[in-house]
């Protein structure tokens, strides 16, 4: 399809990208509170209690996540994208007004549980009403928003951290957290006003609605004619049921490769930088007042090249991209682990760290939500999606807590070796096993994927 409705096309995905722009935000802005937040409940000196509120968010995810998929085949996805709005706003108020340590963990675990729903349920949503030739780009704005979440979390702490102390410890915090509510808010008017997915009002029956919802996306004639995809694919695949279905043959196959891309995204080792970038950067040399500017640096890198993967993901494609990713951080990651080997340290450090966020940012980051919103069959995609994302949020977690471990046991050498080797077998992997999706449509790569090879 050659032309459609620009402007309504790019509302309902932006819209649903809110979900993406609050997971970025939510996930980075604790980095700035922490140090504040840990004075104000006294666990300074409890590692404990401090990887306790560092990571409860995550298991929310995995909660949000593995929950999400069930419910949004059940219930549709825009209610889940308006709960998780509203999870959102509670949880971000809740962070910040509460004094006692255990209500403010709950507030993170909340918090976590609407991150986990909408990083599966917006690209999701946005490759179900997407035109196909562009499917590829409007996923991809979920990155985007994302990586503006991340940006725009670090610019708030920065300016919300005082010269007072007293003022930090008793509001600085509370303000960045409640900082998140805004967009929340935002998120959840925008998005009562968003249709329902098409293929989801298919598989539920709702011919009238569906017909509605395409002729806004694209006109009559290419309402009729994805309406007869969209039910064609229906009956093929009417016997599907939930996650049962996806553990049988072939779902197997298709529900392994997701997981994998899924994991790969975390395993392959970027997200450390911007979790633990003090430690990185000062293990290259930096004092903590340049290693802020750095990270500031490498925030821009991601928001840049994340244009870049937007520009590229329906002209090079899925596969291409990741093959690019999975090798160009295998070479990057080689060269910076033989550098902290050998203590080299200064601008030449950062400059590789960058190399490395761009090459993520235009690849694996956004690339890796495209074909995960893409590869599942459409009557589980919720669930599938879900499943996904559980396994990514997992990986998230491991990922996180063995850094410390791995650079206190191999130094930040060999843990860069490590991330190293687990790229190249990514890349082999890819090489072989992973399809290219560009340019078809949904209800083609079903029965390219599942039904053909009943």
């Amino acid at each position: 399809m050659e032309t459609y409705n620009r402007k309504y096309v790019y509302f309902i995905c932006l819209v649903s990208a809110m979900g993406g722009l609050l997971f970025g935000y939510d996930w980075v802005v604790i980095g700035g509170a922490k140090i504040f937040y840990e004075q104000f409940f006294g666990i300074v000196g409890d590692p404990s209690m401090q990887g306790l509120a560092m990571s409860i968010a995550l298991a929310g995810c995995l909660i949000g996540a593995l929950t999400a998929g069930a419910l949004a085949d059940r219930l549709g996805r825009k209610p889940l994208l308006l709960f998780s709005a509203f999870v959102f706003v509670v949880t971000a108020y809740g962070t910040g007004a509460f004094d006692s340590f255990s209500y403010f963990l709950i507030a993170r675990f909340g918090g976590g549980i609407a991150i986990g729903m909408a990083s599966g349920l917006s690209p999701m949503y946005i490759a179900e009403v997407a035109p196909t030739h562009i499917r590829g780009k409007l996923v991809s704005l979920n990155q985007l928003t994302i990586v503006i979440g991340i940006l725009a979390a670090q610019i708030v702490n920065w300016q919300l951290a005082g010269d007072d102390p007293q003022w930090n410890i008793q509001q600085a915090w509370r303000w960045m957290f409640w900082s998140a509510a805004f967009p929340a808010a935002a998120f959840l008017l925008l998005a009562a006003f968003i249709p329902e997915s098409p293929r989801w009002l298919v598989q539920k029956g709702r011919r009238t609605q569906t017909l509605e919802t395409l002729s806004h996306i694209g006109g009559k004639t290419y309402a009729e004619t994805e309406l007869k995809l969209l039910e064609q694919a229906t009956r093929e695949t009417q016997n599907q049921g939930g996650l049962r279905t996806l553990l049988t043959r072939p779902y197997r196959r298709v529900l392994l490769l997701g997981i994998i891309v899924a994991m790969f995204q975390q395993w392959c080792g970027t997200n450390v930088i911007f979790n633990y970038a003090q430690e990185i950067f000062q293990a290259a040399g930096y004092d903590v007042d340049n290693t802020f500017i750095n990270i500031v640096v490498t925030g821009i890198a991601n928001l840049v090249f994340t244009f870049v993967a937007i520009y590229t993901v329906d002209r090079l494609g899925r596969r291409a991209l990741m093959l690019l990713g999975a090798g160009g951080l295998a070479g990057i990651y080689l060269i910076l682990g033989t550098c902290y080997y050998f203590h080299v340290s200064g601008v030449f450090m950062v400059v590789l760290v960058v190399l490395a966020i761009a090459c993520y940012a235009m690849t694996l980051g956004p690339v890796t939500w495209v074909l995960l919103s893409e590869i599942f069959p459409g009557r589980v995609r919720g669930v599938a999606v879900a499943t996904g994302t559980f396994f990514l949020w997992t990986a998230s977690f491991i990922l996180t807590y063995t850094f410390p471990l791995l650079n206190q046991a191999l130094g930040t050498a060999g843990t860069f070796w490590i991330y190293t080797a687990i790229c190249g077998a990514g890349f082999v992997f890819f090489l072989l096993r992973l399809p290219e999706t560009k340019a078809k449509s949904l209800e083609e790569l079903e029965r390219k994927m599942v039904v053909s090879s009943k």
